[in-house]
């Protein structure tokens, strides 16, 4: 009995602590996952970022995962200990996710599943200003004009989520920029609710140069997600010689159709300062909905023509439905193919559903990754190679 009363007196302390921690903060605290292991740089910068973060933002509980570090935790700093094996971090991150005993999470390797890309947010040098790289990770569509106009919805989405109400939108001057252009001139016709914002340089415009993303010209720079990848490396280690990103947000939150995570990425090389912005950034988007916001942005742009401008911009040979061979059975993916184009992933999956072979397009850290069996993993890497996409 003494016992059983002994218990009950633990539960209840533990359930006024976290009463009085919720009223101290002004709020429900977050609880942010922080993949704390794989990285290039020492654990001691996970545990300093946590800190920062969490001295930052009083309603943020900062969780790390990974094998529990020799050195104590920040106060108020939680922790899931697994092996130290990036497949079971990943694994308890997503049963932690799944069960609620994290609202979001920032991790160094995520393999989101094709239409799912992230909202990278770096510090521009000229100004000072934070501006959001749509997109940085993941990917929203394998063609690559289609995936910078749904770059641009799910880059304002991410905008508001932040708070900035109207936020300001340009496009960075690639391939197909134009067309891009030209579709979102014609939804903001149509009503969407769209701000372009201007150039700096003298002849202005939404089309962006390089000029424009030193300055921060806009709230959301819209590009394809390898480009995004390689400014926010730059941004965030320009003065540092490569070896430590020092400053930004990070890759960003995760956004998509249907999607209803808020992942976040920083790669191997982010350190403290970068980490402790990722956390604060994945906060602010979980508090300011970020899945709603971009599930409402959808229909925003929907109403304004967004299915036909994406049609439109398919080569003729891919626009409307195309012989898909069925999908086999789904089988769980433990393995990954590294090494396929970005426009041959989805005609890859393919080759192996013709062949029986349950397969996964998905985009690493890295790039482009096909999901399969490991039972089915030589016969699939033999069939790709054959096919060409090896």
């Amino acid at each position: 009995m003494a016992e059983v009363n002994e218990n009950k007196r633990a539960l209840i302390g533990a359930a006024l602590a976290e009463l009085v921690a919720t009223a101290r903060s002004g709020g429900p605290r977050n609880r942010v996952g922080l993949m704390a292991a794989g990285s290039e740089l020492p654990v001691e910068e996970f545990l300093l970022g946590a800190a920062t973060a969490m001295r930052r933002d009083s309603r943020l509980q900062v969780v790390g995962l990974g094998p529990r570090p020799e050195a104590a935790l920040p106060e108020g700093m939680d922790w899931i200990e697994t092996p130290d094996c990036e497949a079971d971090i990943a694994a308890a991150m997503e049963k932690a996710l799944d069960s609620g005993d994290l609202e979001g999470a920032v991790a160094l390797h995520y393999p989101f599943p094709v239409g799912v890309t992230t909202m990278g947010r770096v510090f521009t040098p000229a100004r000072g200003k934070p501006m959001i790289l749509a997109s940085s990770t993941g990917i929203s569509a394998p063609q690559r004009a289609c995936a910078m106009l749904r770059n641009a919805v799910y880059g304002l989405a991410a905008a508001k989520a932040m708070g900035i109400a109207e936020p300001t939108l340009g496009v960075l001057n690639l391939d197909a920029a134009p067309q891009v252009m030209r579709a979102l001139s014609r939804m903001a016709e149509k009503g969407y609710a769209l701000r372009f914002g201007q150039s700096v340089r003298k002849d202005g415009g939404a089309l962006l140069r390089g000029n424009d993303i030193l300055a921060g010209a806009v709230d959301v720079c819209v590009c394809d997600t390898l480009t995004g990848n390689v400014l926010a490396k730059v941004f965030a280690a320009f003065g540092t010689g490569g070896g430590y990103e020092a400053t930004g947000w990070g890759y960003g939150p995760s956004t998509g159709e249907g999607w209803n995570k808020v992942v976040s990425i920083i790669s191997r090389a982010s350190g403290a300062p970068v980490i402790a912005n990722a956390l604060s950034y994945t906060a602010q988007a979980l508090r300011g909905g970020l899945p709603a916001k971009v599930a409402a942005e959808l229909r925003a742009a929907r109403a304004a023509g967004l299915d036909a401008e994406l049609e439109g911009l398919l080569p003729k040979a891919e626009a409307g439905a195309g012989d898909t061979p069925a999908m086999p059975p789904v089988v769980p993916t433990d393995e990954e193919i590294h090494g396929i184009d970005v426009l041959d992933l989805e005609n890859a999956v393919h080759v192996l559903w013709k062949e029986g072979i349950y397969a996964e397009g998905a985009m690493g850290c890295t790039g482009p990754v096909v999901k399969l069996a490991s039972s089915s993993l030589e016969k699939a890497k033999g069939l790709l190679q054959s096919a060409g996409y090896l």
